[in-house]
């Protein structure tokens, strides 16, 4: 028998750093990638049930929607759930059965207890048993998948044709699971162990041959937490995805995540190279040695940082890096330690964040004990808002002045742009399609059109941004995808950094004022 299942993509919070959507609209987008997630469970359900997406932040969920579905599917990350319980509570509305899974389900099921059914794990090895009981009759329940177990070479591929490809900056793929490192805030090896387990080469091959075959050509993103977590698969893929893209005159050009450690091996480096990737985002979170041992994150230690970037530059990678403030090794201000690091290694686009101890993580569980977690307000946004849910040990007011410090320091216009430049001067800009297309050019250039557009009441920005986009384009064309991608990012990150600003500022007013209502009685029976 079949049935109508409607998949729901939670919105994610406007004031958040990821969802750049300023920045995207640039290109005609909506969002930067589909929920890859939601197109894996699509194509684990039965072939004969009919299935639909809604990815709220492309489109509208609408009455129309629910009328046609006989149970509704939804679920994501942390900063999704408000909306995930607000689409559970619509469904409901709407008498419709709803089944959440997704990392912040399995992480925190309490939170969804309002579902009708839970899916826990990796949908690979739970999902049949979910739609077994559903094919039985049950309108409840909770499957859960047995932890790090999966075999993801018999991960189906995922159901690309339920897209409008035009609505996404990248289309997303995923070639691993798992990272090999331990630290202390990172709940990716919680969710997915450390050892990494990699897809065979002719199922990742036929992932992307379904991209092609549908038309889509441009950016593709690998969403490994890490891509050279298994390093011996990947450098038995890599040839084959280079042949792969040679067969078809390089129709993608390729991002990822990961570890800094990709800066010491030459031959990984090359293949990426040749195989068209451009941009890949590396977790460097603190320039401080002794801080990177405390969060167990020894991978970045005995090393030079700047070093590591600018020969990732030289390999032809564009470098996106996460920074974190708040860690409890900090006993004086960093902001200035870490601006002058970003400005070394010329990293332009930085998610720098407060810390934040993520629900079952080592680092969570080491609050608890310490009597010092609290709870994270899923209103108040991502990391970079939302942060800070312990009890800190330098005065939270401090270390909510050095965040702000280093934020403005880092996105004030000459900065950003200055890091964009001289990124673009150290960035090699040979590769086997080192120059855009025509469709590819024209595409760029009515971006930066519009970025124009947009920024004509900002001269300065303006200034900035004509000077290195004129200057990659003269110079370095095969840089100016790259260059582009963080001169567009600019949109979103200069708005969403002065929204920070100034919710910082309320916090930090709001800090002092309770400081001076507390101290008052002391003073009262001093003066006494």
């Amino acid at each position: 028998m079949t049935t109508n299942v409607l998949l729901v993509f939670p919105q994610f919070p406007h004031h958040s750093f990821w969802s750049f959507r300023s920045s995207i609209s640039l290109l005609g987008a909506r969002a930067f990638a589909p929920p890859l997630g939601l197109l894996t469970v699509a194509a684990l359900l039965p072939r004969e049930w009919s299935v639909r997406l809604v990815n709220k932040n492309t489109d509208t969920l609408t009455d129309a929607d629910l009328a046609w579905a006989d149970i509704v599917m939804t679920g994501g990350m942390l900063t999704q759930r408000l909306d995930t319980l607000a689409v559970i509570d619509l469904c409901h509305a709407h008498d419709r059965l709803v089944v959440v899974g997704g990392p912040d389900a399995t992480s925190c099921p309490d939170e969804y207890a309002s579902a009708d059914f839970l899916v826990l794990g990796e949908a690979e090895g739970v999902l049949s048993r979910f739609t077994d009981a559903w094919a039985s009759g049950a309108t409840s329940g909770v499957f859960e998948a047995p932890k790090f177990s999966i075999d993801v070479t018999t991960s189906p591929i995922p159901r690309f044709d339920l897209l409008t490809f035009n609505h996404y900056l990248c289309i997303g793929v995923q070639f691993s699971r798992g990272c090999p490192f331990t630290c202390e805030f990172c709940d990716i090896i919680e969710l997915y162990g450390r050892v990494p387990r990699a897809k065979s080469i002719e199922q990742m091959l036929g992932e992307l041959d379904t991209l092609y075959r549908a038309g889509h050509r441009g950016h593709v993103d690998f969403v490994d937490d890490n891509f050279i977590g298994n390093k011996k698969a990947l450098k038995l893929f890599l040839p084959a995805l280079i042949d792969w893209q040679q067969a078809r005159r390089y129709p993608f050009r390729f991002s990822t995540e990961a570890s800094i450690n990709l800066a010491d091996d030459a031959e990984l480096l090359r293949m990426m190279k040749r195989a068209n990737f451009f941009v890949v985002f590396v977790g460097i979170e603190s320039s401080n040695t002794d801080t990177l041992v405390s969060a167990q994150k020894r991978q970045n230690t005995r090393r030079d940082l700047v070093a590591s970037v600018h020969t990732l530059y030289r390999a032809g990678l564009a470098v996106i890096a996460g920074f974190i403030v708040g860690f409890d090794t900090e006993q004086r201000p960093v902001a200035d330690e870490m601006a002058d690091y970003i400005t070394a290694s010329s990293i332009a686009m930085c998610m720098a964040g407060l810390l934040t101890a993520l629900p079952n993580t080592q680092l969570t569980r080491r609050l608890q004990r310490e009597g010092r977690l609290l709870p994270f307000d899923p209103a108040g946004g991502d990391q970079c808002s939302g942060g800070l849910n312990f009890t800190t040990l330098r005065p939270r007011r401090e270390i909510l002045m050095d965040y702000r410090r280093l934020l403005a320091a880092i996105y004030e216009p000459a900065a950003y742009f200055g890091r964009v430049q001289v990124m673009d001067r150290l960035l090699n800009p040979s590769g086997p399609a080192s120059r855009p297309s025509w469709r590819a050019w024209f595409r760029l250039g009515v971006a930066f059109l519009r970025f124009s557009g947009r920024v004509l009441r900002e001269p300065a920005i303006g200034r900035y941004a004509w000077r290195v986009f004129a200057e990659c384009v003269w110079r370095r064309p095969g840089n100016l995808e790259a260059v582009m991608l963080f001169i567009g990012a600019y949109l979103h990150l200069g708005s969403f950094v002065r929204f920070l600003l100034e919710d910082l500022d309320r916090k930090i007013q709001k800090l002092e004022e309770d400081a001076h209502v507390d101290a008052t009685p002391i003073a009262h029976r001093a003066a006494g």
